[in-house]
């Protein structure tokens, strides 16, 4: 099984969905459209992940990707951006470090103090995909499974 976080990026907004499936994403805390959130590769996310892939899509995040994001896209409580001071004063690490242990399963982006555990991003630059957000991406569209092709959607998106 792939050790790599998994970035899921809710694509769909809140009207027309099953309570069920609406539980299912508040659980991994996509709130809104175009939000993001970082979880481990492990069976219970990727249950609760297909579950819900008619909202989402969702893909292997790579290290560069992770520490532009919470570089960019980062808050903690008080809505303040996440910067490297505040990094190095609750945890000893800086991005880059940080980012490495995630990757090596040693910390989890939840483990900051204090950071909100998911990123709001922008509508993605020139747009999702030819065939809509009704389709799913093998079909050309912008929904489910994207492998490390949500690196590129998640640096558009920053």
């Amino acid at each position: 099984m792939n050790n790599k976080p998994i970035a899921v990026i809710r694509i769909r907004g809140r009207s027309g969905v099953t309570k069920k499936i609406n539980d299912t994403l508040d659980m991994l805390r996509l709130y809104k459209q175009n939000g993001c959130v970082i979880v481990p590769n492990s069976p219970t996310f990727v249950g609760m992940i297909k579950k819900s892939k008619d909202y989402i899509t969702w893909g292997e995040i790579d290290e560069e990707t992770l520490a532009l994001l919470l570089e960019k896209r980062g808050k903690i409580v008080g809505n303040n951006p996440l910067t490297e001071d505040y990094l190095k004063s609750k945890i000893n690490l800086d991005f880059k470090a940080f980012v490495k242990e995630v990757f090596e399963g040693k910390q989890n982006v939840k483990d900051i103090p204090g950071i909100k555990a998911y990123f709001r991003l922008m509508p993605p630059v020139k747009g999702f995909a030819r065939q809509g957000i009704k389709k799913p991406f093998s079909m050309g569209g912008a929904l489910g499974y994207r492998k490390d092709k949500i690196n590129d959607l998640i640096k558009r998106m920053i």
